[in-house]
């Protein structure tokens, strides 16, 4: 029996998704709910299992391709199958390519196979005049060779440079100490840099590596929050003594457990206090008015090997110091490994973001869309500082809270941050 595999709508927002990989390849026996592929979109990275049992007769989407909610990916069924839910070029049939609108009709041609585009990569031909000329030239690397959004990136990232005997002398490979004459750039009487090193340049010394699409997501949501919110930066020392004192008294008793004690959790319950104390930090600003948001839901940033995810605590406010560690452990380790479910990436109205755990000791965070603050954490460390005329020796951090300045003023960030900072100094409270 046959059965269609489709991209499935991964969030109310979310009405498409890339192929990021294919886990099976045409012919494998796939069990029912194993996973088949990964799909990548702007909120998570995650495997979709297979709706069936059965082997894997086609695949319809290549890798690093952008498609709606719903449409069909893959065909699964029984060993010499054939999938009739889905189109199957005939090599002997000619196909003519779709021609994006605005774009030159092409002429006959003597080719027998013109392959079929998909409206993504027919969209960017349009968007960026590629010819047909320059089609030609695309090695395609989807399935059958068939030119993919990648393969059409990839182009446009080299498209115009010139070829090597093209370059000026002072632009070949390995030339040494060359310089480009005087009078080309700056005038007869002005004095020249020589490159940087040898072979330096288009020739040599540089190299094109394609973005990946969650780096290009990241991108992409950190220039619109800088585009729509007017950014402003706080900063507060907090004197960690006594987070530090419990949690190495109780780091074996949640070890025990199956836990790592992490400094997370005490941050997230400080944010909590906070929020709790001040609500409108938790709001959005919108053009109709203020959001004031009932649920406490804090982001905490996850690094992962290609950019950086931020899972959701859900209703933070009612969980204990054990049931926060706990979510921060398994989240944390599900995101890394790429199996977070997409509503666990959803609803935060609030971020933390620790990047202490790489030593830095403060930064200025970019704002996580739609909420309206987001929390850094440094690195804890020693410092001498004054306490009452006396010079004492104490674990220190900086916290940083970016917060936008539409709806917040400083004022209201300071006196959150303060809230956070007498939360950890006199943890745990009486």
């Amino acid at each position: 029996m046959i059965t269609n595999i489709v991209m499935p709508q991964l969030g109310e927002s979310v009405v498409e998704g890339t192929v990021g990989k294919w886990l099976k390849q045409v012919g494998d026996k796939i069990e029912q709910y194993e996973p088949v592929m990964e799909v990548i979109t702007d909120k998570v990275t995650t495997e979709i299992p297979s709706p069936a049992a059965g082997t894997l007769l086609q695949i319809a989407v290549p890798e690093g391709a952008t498609v709606k909610a719903g449409t069909v990916l893959a065909v699964i069924g029984a060993p010499g199958e054939s999938p009739v839910s889905l189109p199957v070029p005939s090599p002997d049939r000619k196909e003519e390519r779709i021609t994006a609108p605005g774009e030159p009709t092409a002429q006959p041609s003597n080719k027998p196979t013109i392959q079929r585009l998909t409206p993504v990569v027919a969209r960017m031909i349009a968007e960026n005049h590629i010819t047909d000329a320059e089609l030609a030239t695309i090695r395609g690397t989807g399935d059958g060779g068939r030119v993919s959004k990648k393969d059409i990136e990839s182009f446009l990232k080299t498209r115009g440079a010139p070829k090597l005997e093209e370059l000026p002398p002072w632009e070949q490979p390995g030339t040494g100490e060359l310089f480009r004459p005087t009078e080309e750039i700056f005038g007869k009487s002005a004095a020249l840099p020589p490159l940087s090193k040898p072979g330096a340049g288009r020739g040599g010394g540089e190299e094109i590596i394609p973005i990946s699409p969650i780096r290009k997501s990241i991108a992409e949501h950190m220039v619109r929050s800088k585009q729509i919110a007017p950014h402003v930066t706080t900063v507060h020392e907090a004197d960690m003594g006594r987070v530090v004192a419990y949690q190495k008294a109780n780091e074996a008793e949640f070890a025990r457990q199956g836990l790592k004690l992490t400094y997370s959790a005490f941050f997230i319950q400080a944010v909590v206090a906070a929020l709790k104390a001040f609500p409108i930090v938790n709001a959005a600003y919108t053009e109709q008015g203020v959001i004031m948001k009932r649920n406490l839901n804090i982001g905490v940033a996850v690094a992962i090997d290609d950019g950086l995810i931020v899972p959701v605590i859900k209703n933070a406010d009612d969980k204990s110091l054990l049931g926060i560690a706990r979510a921060v452990n398994d989240l944390a380790t599900r995101a890394r490994e790429k199996r977070l479910q997409p509503d666990e990436v959803q609803g935060g109205t609030f971020t933390i973001t620790n990047y202490g755990t790489f030593g830095s000791l403060f930064g200025t965070p970019i704002i996580n869309q739609p909420q309206s603050a987001i929390m850094g954490v440094g690195a804890i460390q020693k410092r001498a500082i004054v306490i009452e005329d006396m010079i004492a020796i104490r674990p220190m951090i900086y916290l940083a809270l970016t917060f936008d300045h539409r709806l917040l003023d400083g004022a209201m960030g300071d006196q959150f941050m303060q809230k956070v900072r007498r939360f950890l100094e006199e943890y745990p409270a009486a």
